[in-house]
């Protein structure tokens, strides 16, 4: 990474702004916009997000903008020593530095070993490879840097100053990634695993995690275990970047590009008030508010496809319905608002002291499933759900007799 990168990138996360930036030096944006994507990739860390025009600058970025202060100071007094004094002037010259940061520990290298012959060997280039970018770097001063001498090379006085600086720089850089460097290894260490949102924590999605938590960590496993919470189309496209390593999901949907078994089988019901009268589905749609997890949840997806292929739910058709990807929130609106829902059965069960399940006049059949990419403890943990599952969840609640 150049030295003027680095100086880009610092100015869009203290600005927030990567057209401030590329008009405050002159620059274009998509060099700007490169600036932070080098940054990130070299750091391993998200620092921005980019979303309809506007730049966020996350937590992540402030603390990264913290580290290089000492680079940015070093950069500064470079610059005044070469003659950018003036603000305007300064900032315009700091942004095209063309000097790399590898140049730096190379010139670090030869200054230390006295000699460029010895510094090439230790840094397994050749001579004059490593020749060539000192010479550049002279050019750049717009000096000597060595005084050539029989038994090596010694610094002059400008040398002995771009020590001091380019010392400076080489260590705040390798304070930052040595950071990145901490949080890939443990991020190779950890298994990740997402979920479908649980209705609460008595639910088996949370009980199936808990107890795998549990005995994952009992057996002393090497793998750090990460748990999070999606919709399942935010599963299946973390599982497909890499984000996750298993995603358990109430639907086998978009699945057939990854590796995935069935962790259990159940029906659909309707849940409604405790206090409600109605004794059947048609009944409760026709005299209650509905909030259904949305499409982009698998059991969103089956209750939207229920309700607009049969007639008796004419009201999904012509009334808007509230989706929410929350289900915490639809089982509140449920017990206490007095809407009307759909669950499977085996997520309904645990919450029926809460809500009224009402039986489905036609049976609507689901299956979750665990999908898991090629880490070997990536199906270990499934095995382990798979095998959780089946002690938590009651044989006649998880596959009923439609499946016999």
């Amino acid at each position: 990474m150049h030295l003027g990168a680095l100086f880009i990138a610092s100015h869009v996360l203290s600005s927030g702004s990567m057209r401030e930036t590329a008009r405050r030096f002159n620059i274009s944006v998509s060099t700007a916009s490169a600036a932070i994507d080098s940054l990130e990739t070299e750091l391993a860390l998200k620092l921005a997000e980019r979303s309809s025009g506007e730049l966020v600058i996350l937590l992540a970025g402030g603390r990264v903008l913290e580290g290089l202060a000492p680079i940015l100071a070093a950069t500064a007094q470079l610059g005044d020593k070469l003659g950018y004094r003036e603000p305007e002037a300064y900032g315009q010259w700091a942004a095209r530095i063309p000097v790399k940061l590898v140049t730096m520990e190379r010139y670090l290298e030869v200054a230390d070993q006295g000699s460029i012959n010895r510094a090439a060997r230790r840094l397994r280039l050749g001579q004059p490879q490593l020749s060539l970018q000192i010479a550049n770097l002279e050019k750049f001063f717009g000096d000597r840097l060595f005084e050539r001498q029989a038994q090596g090379s010694a610094l002059t006085e400008e040398g002995r100053f771009a020590y001091t600086v380019f010392s400076t720089i080489s260590l705040a850089w390798n304070e930052l990634k040595s950071a990145a460097d901490e949080r890939y290894q443990r991020t190779a260490r950890s298994l990740r695993i997402g979920a479908i949102i649980p209705t609460g924590s008595e639910s088996w999605v949370a009980r199936c995690l808990g107890s795998l938590v549990a005995e994952w960590n009992a057996g002393r496993n090497k793998n750090a275990l990460s748990l999070v919470s999606m919709t399942a189309d935010d599963l299946r496209e973390a599982l497909k970047s890499g984000r996750i390593d298993v995603a358990i999901l109430d639907s086998v949907f978009g699945l057939e590009s990854f590796r995935h078994r069935e962790l259990l089988r159940t029906d659909m019901v309707a849940i409604a008030p405790l206090d409600s009268m109605e004794a059947t589905a048609k009944e409760l749609v026709a005299s209650h508010p509905i909030c259904t997890p949305s499409p982009r949840t698998g059991i969103g997806h089956a209750a939207m496809t229920f309700g607009y292929d049969r007639t008796l739910h004419r009201r999904l058709r012509d009334r808007d319905i509230t989706a929410a990807d929350s289900l915490p929130v639809i089982v509140d609106l449920v017990a206490n608002h007095g809407y009307v829902s759909f669950l499977g059965r085996v997520s309904a069960m645990p919450i029926a002291d809460r809500v009224r399940i009402v039986e489905l006049a036609e049976p609507m059949l689901m299956s979750y499933h665990v999908a898991f990419n090629h880490r070997r403890a990536a199906a270990d943990a499934c095995d382990l759900l798979i095998a959780t599952a089946a002690k938590i969840v009651p044989a006649p609640v998880a596959q009923n007799a439609a499946f016999a």
